[in-house]
């Protein structure tokens, strides 16, 4: 009985070593080189060209087409209104920052190898091919395999067939052999097969798998899909798809409405302003007692706020405008947050409920209110944004008022692309986006440009928050207040804006700005 604990010990150590051995003996995993996008196959050749065939350009038309360069062009205002000016961005810079220019350049075309894949190149179909092969929609994981579906040869007549397929970043091979169709290249970037049958090949076809061997977590393959006299190319997209990020609806209300305390969190920011963020909370408990509040506070000498569902972080002395929004919505743990400014004033039109249910039955990521003067005056800020592409110089912005259409099934919404400080948006979405903390002191539409390509927005005109007053003798302006004007109203030599136009040029890419 003894020995049964040296048999153990010694069976033990002698597989130890031969996994050791295995592991020094195995060959060392291939390198890849990430420096540039992946390596792709040539293009196909320029289009066809016709320098016999007479034509007539449209100027109407070509104007409309994106070109090598664009400018911003001031446009008329309304009647008896200011015009919307333009903004030369490139003018916040000096003489000697010059070299700024190059070095955004530079900092572009390594954007552009970053994150452009293969998946975005043009692919031309020429005509009467008697292949057929998927135009899109055939997606794999990273190192994984997926069947290629849809692929066929359609040239009946001939006495053999024969197609190739070539992958630059995986391999081919088959998930079942059929009869008379010879094959070569099972497990290699090239497969090909042949048979006297076409029967035979296309069945052939329909067990084409490809393995992708080139790990990246986001890119393609464009695979070469070639018969006699015939070539293709398609791609198949390599990508982890993004992990869902779920939240729980929770239980709803008793009148079997949405939970808007388990779906949403309401979020600001504050500075010195205790008076008006006491009257926002104290309006938001009034219609929505359990609803969390979230506060981000970089005022000098913080003052303690208590209460329950309320979260009051304290940040660094003036740390800024925008870093303390990044830091609110850090915290929230609901799918959706509400942004609000801290001198707001909830109200019975403040109907939250609308906002959720206009995120939940569209594929909007974010929907804006609008927001009630003291005056009576209610403004959404619609905002439409667009870029027109230019050369080296930069690209056009251009903010106009306005949106682009109605939201079908809410008569009183639209689809825009910037609206008030006043929104609902999904919690994932606007951590997306982000807000850039550099903004410290004026800023607002910067996030939705940020946002372009990024958010799909929405402004609906009958949820309605009210505006605290801000008129006030000044002599009966409290010493926070009077603090506040100076650091939320720079003086004409502060350089918030210049910044603001330093960040388009470099960050943005922007050589310029047209509308409002």
């Amino acid at each position: 009985m003894r020995g049964a604990p040296r048999s153990c010990a010694l069976a033990v150590g002698v597989a130890s070593a031969l996994a050791l051995l295995l592991h020094l003996w195995a060959p060392a995993p291939p390198s890849v080189d990430l420096s540039g996008p992946p390596r792709l196959p040539p293009p196909r050749g320029p289009a066809r060209a016709y320098p016999h065939v007479p034509f007539h350009l449209r100027r109407d038309v070509i104007e409309l087409l994106p070109g090598n360069g664009c400018s911003c062009v001031a446009e008329p205002g309304p009647l008896f209104g200011p015009g919307r000016g333009t903004i030369d961005f490139g003018s916040s810079f000096g003489p000697g920052e010059r070299r700024l220019r190059e070095q955004r350049e530079r900092e572009f075309h390594s954007y552009r190898q970053r994150v452009q894949s293969p998946a975005d190149r043009l692919l031309i179909v020429r005509a009467n091919s008697p292949l057929e092969y998927p135009v899109q929609g055939v997606e794999v994981r990273p190192l994984q395999t997926v069947l290629v579906p849809g692929l066929s040869l359609q040239a009946a007549g001939r006495e053999s067939y024969e197609v190739n397929l070539t992958a630059s970043m995986g391999t081919l091979a088959v998930a079942a052999v059929v009869e008379g169709v010879l094959l070569r290249g099972e497990g290699q970037p090239q497969l090909s097969m042949a048979s006297a049958h076409l029967d035979h090949l296309n069945r052939q076809l329909q067990f084409v798998t490809y393995t992708n061997t080139v790990f990246h977590p986001d890119t393609a393959d464009i695979v070469q899909f070639c018969t006699h006299g015939h070539e293709a190319a398609f791609a198949i997209r390599i990508r982890h798809p993004p992990a869902p990020r779920l939240y729980g609806p929770g239980d709803s209300d008793s009148d079997g409405g949405y939970n808007v305390s388990a779906l949403v969190t309401i979020a600001t920011k504050t500075f010195l302003r205790y008076e008006k963020l006491r009257g926002l909370l104290s309006s938001i408990r009034r219609f929505y007692p359990n609803v969390t509040v979230v506060v981000a506070d970089d005022s000098p000498r913080p003052e303690p706020l208590s209460g329950p569902h309320l979260e009051h972080y304290v940040m660094p002395f003036g740390k800024g405008w925008f870093a303390g929004r990044n830091l609110a919505v850090s915290q929230v743990t609901t799918k959706y947050v509400l942004w609000v400014d801290d001198d707001f004033i909830f109200t019975p039109r403040t109907r939250l409920e609308k906002l959720v249910d206009v995120l939940e039955r569209t594929s909007l990521d974010l929907v804006g209110g609008a927001v009630r003067e003291i005056t009576g005056f209610t403004t959404t800020y619609r905002q439409r944004l667009s870029v027109r592409a230019g050369g080296a110089g930069g690209d056009c912005l251009r903010a106009r008022p306005g949106f682009h259409h109605r939201l079908a099934g809410f008569p009183d919404c639209v689809v825009t692309d910037g609206v008030v400080n006043f929104f609902l948006a999904r919690t994932d979405k606007v951590r997306q986006v982000g807000f850039d903390p550099r903004l410290r002191r004026v800023a607002h539409l910067e996030f939705f440009i940020d946002g372009l390509g990024v958010l799909h927005v929405g402004s609906c005109e009958d949820v309605v928050v009210d505006h605290a007053s801000k008129l006030a003798l000044p002599w009966r302006r409290s010493e926070g207040e009077r603090q506040y004007a100076r650091y939320r109203y720079p003086a004409a030599r502060d350089d918030s804006l210049s910044l603001k136009h330093r960040l388009f040029f470099f960050k943005n890419r922007f050589k310029c700005m047209a509308g409002n």
